[in-house]
């Protein structure tokens, strides 16, 4: 059974995953947030209960964007470290780009998409979302942010070999990376990343 690090997880699970089967994946949630219950509590910049070249996968969506830029460099060795050789990270977070042309056409309080928590906008993308930083959750402020080539720069720096993704037009504008630690043929790169990606 291979292994699946949902990292940041709040109260995610791997059944609301596409591709990822409950029948030949396990997954390990992990999460700075103990109210979450996770399986691991830690921080995406101190994994170190995660063992090395442990897991075969990491799903890391909406949690890069909530550390500080000069951390994201410790945080993708973090993940690195802990992949096996043919190991593979899947990455969501919003899309920066996508959010300077809605502030250009001034929408940036018009509301972006419907959560679960209420509706979005795009300056909660940008900062957190003000009515969870209200309510006393200071872990939904955000701290950095990307566009799809610095997110890309950012895994090429972290050693990740092979690289698929871009911009989607899901939850208003978002990123989505599907990144390798070993290089892979466009061919190995779809058979892994289609049925996972895009969302």
């Amino acid at each position: 059974m291979k292994t699946l690090l949902n990292v940041g997880c709040g109260w995610s699970n791997i059944s609301q995953l596409k591709g990822f089967n409950k029948d030949t994946w396990k997954e390990i949630r992990f999460d700075i947030d103990e109210k979450v219950r996770p399986d691991i509590i830690g921080t995406l910049t101190d994994m170190k209960l995660v063992e090395t070249a442990s897991v075969d996968a990491i799903y890391s969506a909406y949690n890069l964007d909530h550390i500080y830029a000069h951390e994201i460099p410790i945080v993708l060795k973090e993940f690195h470290r802990v992949l096996k050789e043919d190991g593979f990270a899947l990455v969501r977070c919003p899309d920066l780009q996508t959010m300077g042309e809605l502030i250009a056409q001034d929408k940036y309080l018009e509301i972006l998409y419907q959560s679960q928590i209420g509706p979005v906008y795009p300056i909660d993308v940008i900062y957190g979302h003000r009515g969870e930083i209200e309510a006393g959750n200071e872990y939904m402020v955000k701290k950095c942010g990307f566009t799809y080539s610095a997110l890309d720069a950012s895994f090429s720096v972290a050693g990740f070999k092979a690289r698929y993704g871009g911009r989607l037009t899901t939850n208003g504008g978002e990123l989505g990376m599907v990144a390798f630690k070993q290089e892979k043929s466009e061919e190995e790169i779809k058979k892994i990343a289609d049925p996972i990606f895009p969302y």
